[in-house]
Formats: C-alpha cells, sequence, structure tokens
C-alpha cells in the first residue's frame, strides 16, 4: 500500500512528480474501448458486465500506465437502483422518467444491493488484475447531482428544474437528498470493502448553487456520505469534487471532511494553492489544452506544476477526457508531468 503514490497523497504527502490520472479515462477516445462497448451492446449493460467492466477499466491502465484505474461505471446507477427507468440515447445522454415530489416518499432502496453487486463484483476483480503499484478509486455521484437528473429526467444547461423544485418542495428535496446520501455511502462502503484504495465524490453541478443551497444541497449529504463511510470503513480516502464551486471550495473540506479537493480548470492557482494549505488538491489542466496540444498543453502543464508541485497534488484535468482528445496528447501529458 505504500508503494501507491496517489495514497500518499491523499495522506498530505508531496511527491513530485505527482500521480497522475484523467477523469473519464476509460473512454470514447480509446478504439479499444469503442470495440469493447460496441461488443457489450448498453452503456449500461456495460457498466452491469464484470467482464467488460473491468476490461474497459483496465485499458487505459495497459495503455499509459496511469497511477490510479478508476472504476468505469456511471454515477446514474443509484437512480437504476430505484427503478427509476435509466436509459442511454446514442447522442443525447441518460434518460429517465422525471420525479414528482409526492413519488419521493415511495422510493424503496431495499434491492439495491443485489441490483449493484456486479459493480461490487467488478471492483474485486480490479483489485486482483490491477498492478501492486496502480491506486483503485472507487466513486459515486453527489447526491444533489443525482438528484438533478432524477428531477428534470435529463442533463440540463443550468439545472432550474431541480433548482425550483428545492424552493417549492424543500421538505421533498431534503427527503431525496438524504435518501441519496445513505445509499451513496453504503454504495462507497462496498466498494471499499471490496478493493477500493479510496473513493470519489463526483458533484458536477454544485457550481449552479447559490450559497444556501450550496449548504443544504451540495456540502450537508457529502458530510453525511463521509461521515457514514468512515463509521464503516476508519480512516477511508474520499476525495471530493464539487466542479464549480468557486470560493466555496475554502471552506468544502472542513464542512464535509473529504481527505482531497478536486478542481475545475476555474480555479485560479492562486487560490489552489491556499486550498493546497489545507491538504491534498487534485487537478487541473482544462480538457481543451490536451485536445490543442503543443505550446497550449505544455504551458497548461508548467503552470500547475509550477504553482502546486511543491504541495500534496494528484494531476487530473479539471473535468473528464473528451472524445476527442488525440491518443498522442495524452502521451505528451505523461510526458510532460513525469519529464519523461
Amino acid at each position: 500500500m505504500g508503494q501507491r503514490k496517489l495514497l500518499r497523497v491523499l495522506d498530505g504527502e508531496t511527491v513530485f512528480p505527482p500521480p497522475i490520472w484523467l477523469m473519464r479515462q476509460a473512454g470514447r477516445y480509446l478504439p479499444e474501448y469503442r470495440e469493447t462497448r460496441a461488443r457489450a451492446g448498453g452503456f449500461l449493460d456495460l457498466c452491469y458486465n464484470p467482464d467488460f467492466a473491468t476490461e474497459v477499466t483496465l485499458q487505459p491502465i495497459r495503455r499509459f500506465g496511469f497511477d490510479a484505474a478508476i472504476l468505469f461505471s456511471d454515477i446514474l446507477v443509484i437512480p437504476d437502483a430505484l427503478h427509476r427507468g435509466v436509459r442511454f440515447e446514442a447522442g443525447e445522454g441518460p434518460r429517465m422518467e422525471p420525479i414528482r415530489p409526492a413519488e419521493i416518499q415511495d422510493l424503496d432502496p431495499s434491492d439495491a444491493d443485489t441490483h449493484l453487486a456486479p459493480v461490487i463484483a467488478t471492483v474485486a476483480r480490479l483489485r486482483a488484475e490491477l498492478p501492486e503499484e496502480t491506486t483503485l478509486i472507487g466513486f459515486c455521484g453527489a447526491p444533489w447531482t443525482v438528484a438533478t437528473y432524477m428531477i428534470a429526467g435529463r442533463g440540463t444547461p443550468d439545472q432550474a428544474p431541480a433548482r425550483l423544485f428545492g424552493y417549492r418542495n424543500p421538505e421533498e428535496m431534503r427527503a431525496l437528498l438524504f435518501l441519496l446520501a445513505e445509499m451513496s455511502a453504503d454504495y462507497l462502503v462496498r466498494q471499499l470493502q471490496a478493493g477500493a484504495d479510496c473513493v470519489q465524490i463526483f458533484d458536477s453541478w454544485s457550481g449552479v448553487l447559490d450559497e444556501a443551497s450550496f449548504e443544504a444541497y451540495a456540502v450537508a449529504p457529502v458530510a453525511r456520505i463521509v461521515e457514514k463511510v468512515r463509521a464503516a470503513v476508519p480512516g477511508a480516502k474520499i476525495i471530493g469534487f464539487p466542479k464549480g464551486a468557486g470560493a466555496l471550495l475554502s471552506t468544502y473540506r472542513q464542512k464535509t471532511g473529504v481527505d482531497a479537493l478536486g478542481l475545475d480548470w476555474g480555479v485560479p492557482l492562486s487560490f489552489a494553492r491556499e486550498l493546497q494549505a489545507q491538504g491534498a488538491v487534485q487537478g487541473n489542466l482544462d480538457p481543451l489544452r490536451l485536445i490543442a496540444g503543443g505550446q497550449a498543453l505544455e504551458e497548461g502543464v508548467r503552470a500547475i506544476l509550477d504553482g502546486l508541485g511543491q504541495g500534496p497534488l494528484v494531476f487530473n484535468l479539471g473535468h473528464g477526457i473528451t472524445p476527442d482528445a488525440p491518443i498522442a496528447h495524452v502521451e505528451a501529458l505523461l510526458r510532460l508531468v513525469r519529464g519523461g
């Protein structure tokens, strides 16, 4: 365990060159992923098949030798386990039946463990098949971000449906977020017990919330997850990624209890250094610099290493790698970070 560089950073240690992995590193920019997904059928079929999910998780490790592998799954397996009819439509993203306020009290998580068992089986397979030095990251979606999809039935530009839902139905929103936090905590505990070294909580839509809503919807549910996970797995290492949180990042670690802060590319490096004084940070290269390559990539990497390399840093993008990222640019990124 001591040789897994990413875990050393989560403990607050400065490691240089820093460990590197990329959000969505198993994805459509890789030809081997596209081939496997075509064989798997639907996207959820890929997530729930341990053979396929293990294979696509390992593909970027084999090709690039990243310091960490992240479980291949999706944040919407939780509402899928609540029988919300999650489906993925080509070119349009996830869809489900929008939930009504009166339906929240009837949500039944009783068979969620059975529903999610294939994902846990994938975690166990991965830990057995990954190189010893490679950190295995489990994950879930944060309750607020998962709730936005459940309420709107799809992704929306500013999550207005979920924000309005919260203003008009505060009790039902609290009940939904509480249920999602409880389920997510149980899910992360099972991942850690199956072999995950650490976990990340993705709050992709925290940036649309005002300050009061951020406290209620983004901070409080994640704090509950962290509390419950650590009660079951003492010392569990947790990365929080509240994308777009801006100035509200300053107290997020303290209020939620996460070990590391994932930073999007909009976070100034001067502010990131202040956050790093509290503990590990992760990020935060603009994914478009990776697509551009060349000088744009070199300058972006150099700025992050110069600004954050003297403290605990996990190098990553400020959000997920996109399908049009050239493989040669990913290889160049690794050389730039590792000094090769």
